[in-house]
């Protein structure tokens, strides 16, 4: 080879060398390209499903908080009384005991009265409720109430209607577990609570709830 021959060649090597791979750049972009394009699906994927699960979860948040509330909303089912009234004794103002086995078939109002208190005046009421609906007690009781209270229906001795010396009385009409469904308890004096004649609880009427009132005689 002539010298001159050699730096041509020499030339074309050069040449050579300095042209980038075509081939190679392009598969190098294609692989990068799909790498991207793998990672931007992934990262869609990721957030679409991401978004997708928490969308699901607010709805199913939704569901429960509507299922709480409707329960919430729905009126107190009333079911029969787990532990007997009929096992229930007081004593009557007179000092004698009353066992509530002698209320079997009978429909009672309980009310926890007062002397001095802005709801006195129901005395009135529930004395002509007794009159119109009552049966006769005894003649001693009777008298005795009627001298004292001015009424002749069954009066008891004082009791405590709420707290922790509350009497079995109100412990029973105001324990669900016990009457079948009622949690209120008095919220003042004349409250009133009705036991049919099956011994179950079936009303309870605060004290703005006169005896005579509609509420109270439409159940008697």
């Amino acid at each position: 080879m002539t010298q001159n021959q050699r730096k041509i060649a020499s030339k074309f090597s050069l040449s050579q060398r300095a042209v980038p791979d075509n081939s190679s750049f392009l598969i190098k972009y294609i692989v990068l390209s799909q790498a991207n394009l793998s990672i931007n699906m992934i990262k869609t994927l990721f957030t679409s499903n991401t978004i997708f699960l928490a969308v699901l979860a607010i709805g199913i948040i939704l569901l429960l908080v509507g299922l709480t509330a409707k329960k919430s909303n729905d009126p107190v089912e009333k079911s029969k009384a787990i532990a007997s009234f009929y096992d229930l004794k007081a004593t009557s103002i007179d000092g004698k005991e009353i066992n509530f086995e002698q209320f079997k078939g009978k429909k009672v109002l309980i009310v926890n009265t007062a002397s001095a208190c802005g709801y006195t005046y129901q005395y009135e009421g529930l004395q002509k409720l007794h009159d119109l609906y009552g049966e006769d007690v005894d003649s001693d009781i009777a008298d005795f109430c009627e001298k004292n209270y001015g009424v002749t229906f069954q009066m008891f001795s004082k009791i405590t209607t709420r707290g922790k010396n509350q009497s079995p009385i109100y412990t029973w009409l105001t324990n669900k577990d016990l009457n079948g469904w009622n949690e209120k308890k008095p919220t003042w004096n004349f409250c009133k609570y009705l036991v049919n004649e099956d011994g179950d609880l079936v009303a309870f009427f605060d004290k703005s709830i006169k005896p005579l009132s509609k509420e109270i005689t439409g159940l008697l």
